[in-house]
């Protein structure tokens, strides 16, 4: 057995255990255990300073979980089952899909979009594995794919293999992008061993999720740097918290923190309207005072997009502060920077007839005096 597998026994799964090391009664808990899995590993543990912490609102139960939510919260918000033409798969976009290999994470999140599932027995059977195989190899049109779960790199190696290598035979399968939290909640998992079998199946890129400054620990850092280091490209997600992260302050160090680590911050998310997650969201106007806390104030680097996965399956939607651009036409546009100044740039001269973007723009109108 690994260290990882290993550590997952060790991790904190049931409501007695709960209670010991962390004194939540194991009473008010354990309804909400039973429907929706908790699992604490002895890394991330270690990182709860106090109650109520960051660290701990992501991953300890609380009864606010089976409180009555909003009328528009859903099980599926982003109507994922709804877009799976087969089990396992979901095809929104037109050149991309999503495939879930396993049901289990390393710890489960308590605002997770997969609320309905993740925790439950379920890992992709070479049976599911042809079926996806047959569907992408008939849809020439998909370039790009994102294994996602639960958590992909739960699987063993081996079984981890089986699928990339499958994958790779379709000719016109372009990416592979790993959707993960492992690195941050579970560094033990990135081994030598598993390193050298990723890096035959390049282009390969990774998300990782991370919410909060003290998830980057020097494991975490040597973890994402052997990852790094076999030439895999590394992005963030982030979902938006409240009482987490919903501070511009506390992004900003997240998002530098993660620049350190080799890790270029990608998104944020607006949190989804999962049943039994209404207590984790914020308003979307603190999504837009923290990016334009970021803007100028840090390098553009470390500026990820804000977007709101538009529930009903949408598909993401990018959420930008709308006064930067204050005016423009075919003479010049005016821009406003995170100072707040106003700069006019001029437009090179074009003939009206043959500038077909300009009535695709609308601003509202300034005082160019």
């Amino acid at each position: 057995m690994e260290q990882w597998q290993k550590d997952i026994k060790e991790s904190i799964d049931d409501v007695e255990t709960l209670e010991k090391m962390l004194g939540v009664p194991a009473e008010e808990v354990r309804e909400i255990v039973e429907q929706y899995p908790m699992r604490i590993t002895p890394h991330v543990f270690k990182l709860i300073r106090e109650k109520g912490d960051s660290i701990w609102k992501q991953v300890v139960p609380t009864a606010e979980e089976d409180h009555p939510d909003a009328a528009c919260d859903s099980e599926d918000p982003l109507h994922e089952e709804k877009d799976s033409p087969v089990p396992n798969l979901v095809h929104r976009y037109p050149d991309r899909v999503l495939l879930v290999i396993t049901n289990q994470c390393p710890i489960y999140c308590r605002f997770c979009t997969r609320k309905r599932f993740v925790g439950s027995p379920g890992t992709l059977t070479p049976e599911n594995l042809k079926q996806v195989v047959d569907y992408i190899s008939a849809h020439t049109e998909i370039r790009d794919i994102i294994l996602s779960g639960g958590d992909p790199l739960m699987v063993v190696d081996m079984l981890l293999e089986r699928v990339l290598k499958a994958l790779r035979a379709i000719p016109h399968l372009e990416i592979i992008r790993i959707g993960t939290r492992v690195p941050g909640t579970l560094p033990s998992r990135i081994t030598e061993n598993l390193c050298n079998m990723l890096k035959k199946y390049h282009p390969l890129y990774m998300n990782l999720h991370f919410n909060h400054p003290d998830e980057i620990t020097p494991e975490v850092a040597k973890a994402c740097g052997m990852l790094a280091d076999a030439g895999i490209p590394l992005g963030s997600q982030t979902v938006l918290l409240e009482g987490v992260n919903d501070d511009p302050e506390v992004m900003k160090r997240l998002m530098q923190k993660l620049l350190s680590i080799r890790v270029k911050p990608y998104y944020i998310y607006q949190a989804d309207l999962v049943k039994g997650t209404h207590h984790f969201r914020t308003r979307v106007e603190k999504g837009l005072k923290i990016i334009s806390a970021l803007r100028g104030h840090t390098s553009g680097m470390a500026v990820p997009h804000y977007v709101i996965d538009a529930p009903g399956g949408g598909g993401k939607v990018a959420i930008l502060p709308q006064d930067t651009l204050l005016y423009l036409d075919d003479d010049q546009a005016i821009v406003k920077n995170y100072e707040e100044k106003t700069f006019k740039y001029s437009q090179p001269n074009v003939p009206k007839e043959v500038n077909k973007d300009a009535a695709s723009f609308w601003v509202v109108p300034h005082d160019t005096d």
